[in-house]
């Protein structure tokens, strides 16, 4: 692979990411929650930051952002929010792609968490950074979509590769694996999901990256659509948003 990914644990439950490509040494950062740990993983691989990709506006995604920046750092964002956003020094548009290290990166539309929150999909990494839009079998709740904003991003990403690996932008794994459970009590894949995750947590390593193949057979906002899960959640004559719709509420109220 030409890519290495570094996963930098934040805050309390956050995770930043380094993208870097091993030909040129270029690295790019995606999502800044504080800079600290961000540069002490830099500083103790001995890289150079060089690009800042912003997923979406929230605090804990780009406070570390100005802290990291400097004259050879290059801030990308969507433009469509960015008045939300840190300085931009490029725009993007949503839907669009820009060049890295001559690698394309693709710009994925996926409101629904907030309304300008967009996922980075770099092909040649076999990558989506989808923050909280698509997370480890869940997805962000709704702060600013709706649900069938939301469905139809989850949509545009499950029609990624199924070998794509999926980095999101929390540690919430284990309590996702907890509700899923709730929606499909017979699922053999989630209930192998939910022993292989306690392992990795137990051994206080990251239960992300997983791969949008994982996600499609255990997320349940994933597999809204499906008739088995309408019936289990006695919704059997809803729409694909409305099961979802209802599902996203549910797990607004699981603890």
């Amino acid at each position: 692979m030409p890519f290495e990914i570094v996963i930098i644990p934040c805050l309390k439950d956050n995770y930043a990411y380094l993208l870097r490509e091993t030909a040129t040494g270029r690295t790019a950062l995606i999502d800044a929650p504080e800079a600290a740990p961000i540069k002490a993983a830099l500083s103790e691989r001995g890289w150079t930051l060089h690009e800042i990709w912003i997923t979406h506006h929230h605090g804990d995604h780009i406070d570390g952002v100005e802290a990291l920046r400097h004259n050879q750092v290059t801030v990308r964002g969507a433009g469509k929010d960015a008045k939300r956003l840190p300085p931009l020094d490029d725009a993007l548009r949503a839907g669009g792609s820009f060049d890295f290290a001559g690698h394309e990166v693709e710009v994925l539309d996926v409101p629904g968490h907030t309304i300008g929150h967009v996922a980075f999909y770099v092909p040649d990494a076999a990558a989506a950074f989808t923050a909280d839009s698509l997370m480890s079998c869940g997805c962000g709740r709704l702060f600013e979509g709706s649900p069938d904003l939301m469905w139809s991003s989850l949509r545009r990403i499950a029609s990624l590769p199924g070998e794509t690996k999926i980095y999101s932008g929390h540690e919430y794994t284990q309590t996702n694996l907890r509700f899923a459970q709730t929606i499909e009590p017979d699922n053999v894949a989630l209930h192998a999901r939910h022993a292989a995750v306690s392992a990795l947590r137990a051994a206080l390593r990251p239960s992300v990256p997983t791969t949008l193949a994982e996600e499609k057979a255990t997320n349940p906002f994933l597999r809204a659509g499906l008739q088995s899960v309408k019936a289990n959640i006695s919704f059997p004559d809803a729409t694909d948003v409305e099961a979802f719709a209802e599902i996203r509420q549910r797990r607004d109220n699981f603890s």
